[in-house]
């Protein structure tokens, strides 16, 4: 059956807390692979190989549509995405999955130095936006801790309208920062046209989160 796809703000925009300290020097990104086997039976599982990140591409992604407006609007900001070093070099890689009416995405990064945080504040922990086709919500939500490391959650709700018709998608993202390296996981529902969507495994999500980051330090 043919997959009516919703466009979801992007991963990498998050509302993060915080900095990470901590110094790797047995990380490695490849390792992120092992995570296959965090996945319950019945998954297809994909590894993306190693690439290099194209700090510019990363930017457009963070982009959201012209004319958007925040509420509150001191939060546009934290909302819009995440400030990128001009200089900043790195490899990435990832692991994606979908089942029981899910689709995850892992995404694991080594930075020439760590990546900018914000600071969310209490005033930004929920924010509305709304455009001339889309509107939604970005709400922080709790995520698991890890030892070292800089954790957050971000839960984002969006309302579009798809060939004439609106439609209302949800977005789960979970970040951990530690030193140069920064793992990233997504989770939304899979969209099929006449069926009704399942909830957001968060649990899943959260021990993705775990799991990739214990991967990586081997």
């Amino acid at each position: 059956m043919r997959t009516t796809k919703i466009l979801m703000l992007p991963a990498l925009i998050g509302l993060l807390a915080g900095c990470a300290t901590s110094t790797e020097t047995n990380a490695d990104i490849s390792k992120l692979a092992e995570l296959k086997s965090s996945f319950p039976e019945g998954y297809t599982v994909e590894v993306v190989p190693i690439t290099g990140i194209d700090p510019e591409r990363l930017r457009q992604e963070q982009k959201l549509p012209e004319g958007v407006t925040f509420d509150p609007a001191e939060c546009s900001k934290l909302a819009g995405g995440q400030e990128l070093p001009e200089d900043l070099r790195g490899n990435m890689t990832a692991v994606q999955a979908v089942g029981e009416g899910n689709r995850f995405i892992v995404i694991a990064m080594e930075t020439s130095e760590p990546l900018p945080l914000a600071e969310p504040g209490e005033e930004c922990q929920k924010v509305s936006f709304a455009g001339s086709t889309m509107r939604g919500t970005i709400e922080v939500v709790p995520a698991p801790e890890i030892k070292e490391a800089t954790t957050s959650g971000v839960h984002r709700v969006m309302q579009a309208n798809v060939g004439g018709k609106e439609q209302t998608g949800h977005l789960y993202s979970y970040v951990a920062q530690f030193g140069n390296y920064r793992v990233m996981v997504t989770a939304d529902p899979v969209v099929e046209a006449d069926k009704p969507t399942v909830p957001v495994n968060t649990e899943l999500a959260e021990k993705l989160l775990t799991d990739g980051v214990a991967d990586i330090r081997g």
